[in-house]
């Protein structure tokens, strides 16, 4: 039998919402988000902006998150963000590519979208984009990190995963397991537009201290950028990068 959400997990998925809504959103917006009651959600917004963190605009009466959470997330910089070192990779794969490049970061079973920068090619994809949070097993950046867990951690993620009820038959577990396994071949990751038809991703992920993949890096594009002569260019230019940034954590 399933526990049921305590109050933690219920303001946990009520933040991480809003950390998505980058225009803000609505009391019945976040609850349809979250899988909770309206009222218990207002409940819990209110009390989260009596401590700052969540915020309402008072002539929308749409929902933010609150000023503490940034105070929050500086603290937590010292240890966790490597987004300063990543600009200086985001932005050389943008310019040697002409790709939009991304820099990821892990949250429990999701990836989010930390930093992005457009290369020169006019055509571009939009699935990705600042504070876009996406299932593991989903976008290439968050397949490179799934890829490098544990066998034990994996197992544990599809037992919790229910992605084709999302995403597709695409994303069905033999499917991802493939694409796992090229990924540990390879060392990149590569998304052939099974999010949005047409647009393709790679990425190739970033270790901490101790050897796990907490981030990725990732360049999309349309089809014909990535095609199999080209991938390899993409992959090792990704690699570099991601080993460059891995020495630093």
């Amino acid at each position: 039998m399933e526990r049921a959400p305590g109050v933690v997990e219920k303001v946990a998925a009520l933040l991480r919402a809003l950390s998505t809504a980058e225009s803000g959103t609505t009391t019945t917006a976040l609850a349809a988000a979250t899988g909770q009651p309206r009222a218990t959600t207002h409940r819990l917004l209110e009390s989260l902006a009596a401590e700052g963190l969540a915020d309402r605009d008072p002539s929308t009466g749409r929902w933010f998150l609150g000023p503490e959470t940034y105070v929050l997330g500086v603290a937590a910089a010292a240890r966790y963000d490597l987004t300063n070192e990543a600009r200086a990779s985001v932005h050389r794969l943008a310019r040697e590519t002409g790709e939009s490049a991304f820099f990821s970061v892990r949250r429990g079973d999701e990836v989010v979208v930390l930093l992005r920068e457009d290369g020169d090619f006019p055509i571009r994809s939009y699935v990705l984009y600042e504070s876009a949070r996406f299932p593991l097993a989903v976008v290439s950046g968050g397949l490179a990190i799934l890829a490098h867990l544990t066998e034990r951690d994996v197992d544990a993620y599809f037992a919790r995963a229910d992605l084709v009820a999302d995403w597709g038959p695409a994303h069905a577990e033999p499917l991802v397991r493939e694409r796992l396994a090229a990924t540990r071949r390879t060392g990149w990751s590569l998304n052939p537009g099974h999010v949005v038809e047409g647009s393709w991703g790679m990425a190739a992920a970033v270790f901490d201290a101790s050897g796990r993949p907490e981030w990725a890096l990732t360049l999309t594009g349309v089809e014909q950028r990535f095609r199999p002569d080209r991938q390899p260019l993409l992959g090792r230019l990704l690699l570099e990068e991601a080993h460059r940034l891995s020495r630093l954590a």
